[in-house]
């Protein structure tokens, strides 16, 4: 699988028998184009780039970035007791404070964020990592690096130019 953002293309590989209610998730709001013209809301040098949320509406007459929030499906069971770490290159699913309240939103993670697996000390209930990237982390790194504003209604970390994934796609093994 895919992901085509505006600077490059990052592979995936779902982990499907480790994570199968995460992975399924994930695959249902890639197949159904969820994911297409979103923007990459938060990026974090050295920790995390994350999207799923946001979708990409195009420029105005000032070349500023419109956008609209998305209406996510319903929260899913918290799988990150699968034995899977939050490592470089792995996709974990976001959530609120709330073990089992993740929907579309996940995240890259750009460097060993152990501290986000299950039983760790600070997040007893994990992150659920579901996927791993098996190309692109260039890509990430690049994302990760953007100089990022804090903008209404989404939060801060967001990349000022607007980072966009363009599509997430099932490809061919």
């Amino acid at each position: 699988m895919s992901l085509v953002f505006d600077t490059g293309t990052v592979a995936l590989e779902t982990l499907n028998w480790e994570a199968p209610i995460t992975a399924a998730n994930f695959l249902h709001y890639v197949n159904t184009g969820f994911y297409d013209q979103t923007l990459v809301h938060r990026a974090i040098n050295n920790f995390m780039i994350q999207m799923g949320w946001i979708a990409y509406l195009g420029l105005d007459v000032l070349d500023r970035v419109q956008w609209e929030a998305k209406e996510p499906g319903p929260a899913i069971l918290n799988e990150a007791s699968n034995g899977l770490s939050n490592t470089r290159g792995t996709l974990a699913m976001a959530r609120t404070s709330d073990p089992n309240s993740a929907t579309s939103q996940f995240f890259i993670n750009q460097v060993d964020n152990t501290f986000l697996d299950y039983g760790s000390a600070n997040n007893p209930d994990g992150y659920a990592v579901f996927a791993r990237v098996i190309s692109g982390m260039a890509v990430v790194d690049g994302i990760a690096g953007e100089r990022t504003t804090s903008v209404n209604g989404i939060g801060r970390d967001v990349p000022a130019r607007g980072v966009i994934l363009e599509s997430a796609t099932v490809t061919a093994p």
